[in-house]
This record gives structure tokens, sequence and C-alpha cells, in this order.
């Protein structure tokens, strides 16, 4: 998965992605003006390739939202969190009416995916975090984000739950550097991973690791782990969905070596898309030297909205009822 330079495709661009190992594009605010030329954006994009190749975005709401004229603004999760203290009930409702709405205006602008639920834990020390997450309490944050993907299933749209298995205890940043978490496996177990199992049996149709090493566990990042990846996510937690790395063009991820060691030790171990952001060089080098990894045309249908007239009309009312219930506890 890659991405492009503005609003508009160029030559050089859509050769790219007609390229049979491009198996999708992210989309940044820079690629955003206003929702007519997103539409029109997407549209080119999937109309490439036959299968239309998928399109996503990082839109969770608070500081992480790529486009906004014309969008609803979707509060930090952690805004969720605190309406919980005051009564669970209203606060699902919320998480639930937020998933729809956020989902529905995405995939009739033609977006296939957010890169969300932050299914991150609180602990209170890191920036990058932060109030992306839901939640200093695991159960609070599985309850929440249980009710978000349920919502962004009933908009039409899988959820991308990460990072894998939890970015949220360490201080440091993988955009700059590489955090290392000190804690052994019971406590992540515990705490972090209790989102996952919550949500896996809810519909989440993909997850993205954290550039994070978990030094007691593996002394690779969980992007890079066969162990988080195979035997954790999918042998005891039995994730069947795609899994997707982050950006491999940030720091976090260079301990795996260059640009294409990186990918490679992604796929080795049990990533299915991985994704090389704000690095064309890098993209352009790896069309010429990498192998097509095969992914299956079904795990990528997982997350693509399904395109049927009814469908497409439930979720339109679904979305006024989820805009009014929004509206009653957020401004909007």
């Amino acid at each position: 998965m890659i991405d492009v330079s503005g609003t508009t495709l160029t030559d050089a661009e859509r050769t790219m992605l007609c390229h049979p190992l491009v198996g999708g594009v992210i989309l940044f605010q820079r690629n955003f003006s206003a929702p007519d030329q997103l539409r029109s954006l997407t549209g080119e994009i999937h109309a490439l390739r036959r299968p239309a190749i998928l399109i996503a975005v990082d839109h969770e709401g608070g500081r992480v939202q790529r486009f906004q004229t014309g969008f609803t603004r979707i509060p930090p999760m952690r805004s969720l969190g605190a309406l919980s203290e005051q009564s669970e009930a209203a606060a699902g409702d919320a998480a639930q009416a937020i998933g729809i709405v956020m989902a529905h205006e995405l995939v009739t602008h033609g977006v296939d995916l957010t890169f969300a639920p932050v299914l991150d834990i609180d602990f209170g020390g890191s920036s990058v975090i932060g109030d992306r997450a839901f939640h200093r309490s695991p159960q609070v944050v599985a309850q929440l984000a249980a009710r978000l993907v349920a919502g962004m299933r009933m908009a039409g749209m899988g959820a991308v739950g990460k990072h894998f298995p939890g970015h949220g205890f360490v201080r440091a940043d993988s955009h700059h550097e590489v955090p290392i978490d000190e804690r052994p496996y019971a406590a992540i177990a515990a705490e972090d991973l209790a989102p996952y199992r919550t949500c896996i049996p809810h519909g989440l149709v993909g997850v993205m690791p954290a550039h994070v090493i978990y030094r007691a566990v593996d002394a690779a990042p969980a992007g890079f782990s066969s162990y988080w990846l195979q035997d954790i996510l999918r042998g005891e937690l039995g994730f069947r969905g795609i899994v997707f790395s982050d950006d491999l063009s940030m720091e976090g991820a260079a301990v795996a070596g260059d640009i294409v060691e990186r990918v490679n030790a992604a796929f080795g171990a049990g990533c299915d898309m991985v994704l090389v952001c704000n690095a064309p060089a890098a993209a352009s080098e790896l069309l010429t030297k990498l192998e097509n990894p095969g992914l299956a045309q079904e795990k990528i249908d997982l997350v693509r909205p399904p395109a049927n007239a009814a469908a497409i009309a439930r979720r339109l009312e679904d979305y006024y009822v989820a805009r009014r219930i929004f509206a009653a506890k957020f401004s909007v």
C-alpha cells in the first residue's frame, strides 16, 4: 500500500497504481480539498484496475482525521471513555453512532477502510497515543471499541484495530524511534490483549501491529515478529483477517534494515499487506525488487464495502439515526 502526492493523480502515479504488487493506496490530508474532489480521486483510483485496489485512510477522529471540510468532526476516543464514567449505556450508543457516521461518510466518498479503532490502553504516558485511546480500563476500551466496530459494520465498512499488541504503555513515539516495552507477556496479555479478544469475534477484519519491541517476549518489533503475529494473533486469538503493517518508512521499523529488508521481514513474520508512506523512491525500488507475495483476493474482499442498493439504503437510514444520537452527545 502506497500513497500519492496530491488531489489528483499524475501519470507516473497511475502507472505505479496499476503495478500488480500494489494492493492499495492510503490517502492523507494533502489528498483532500473538498468532498467532490475526493469522490473524483477515489473514483479514478478504483477505475484503474479490476478488481479495484483498496483505498484507505487514517480517520480516527480527534487529531487524526484527514478529511474535515464537509465531514462530521469526530471527537477523540477519550471523550467516549469519559462519557462511559457517567453512563456506560450512553457511551456505548455514542460509540456505535460514531462508527456509523464515520464509516458511512467515508464509504460514500469512495474510501474502503479506515485504520481504526485504536485499541491501545491509555496508561497515561504516551503522547503519541494519548487521547486517541478510549480509556485506561481494558474492559472499557473493549466494550466501546466493540460498539464502534459494530457501527462501522452497519455502515458497510470493516474495522482495523491498532496497534497490536499495544502501544499505550511506552512513552517513545515509533514515528521517530524504536519504543521498548519491558513488561512480561502476562501483563500484556492481561490488559493490552483484552480489546482484541473482544473485537475479533465482533467482526474486526484487519489488525495493524506496533513498531514496538516487547523485550521480555521477542527481540523483534511486533510487526516483524512471527511470535506476535502467528502464535498470538492468529493462534491464540484466532484472528483470520488481514494484517497490515504500520508504515515501514517510520523510524520504529529501521531495526529491520533497508526498505526491502523491512518489507521482507514484515511478510516473513505474517503481515499480508505492507504500508510504505511518504517515500516514493523507496516505493519505486520495492516494485522492482520484490516478488508478489500473493495476497488472496478473498482476504482483500473482507475489507471491501459491499455494493448493493438495499444495503446502501439501509445504511443511509442508519446514518441519519446515528447522527441524531451523535448530536445529542457531542456538538456537531
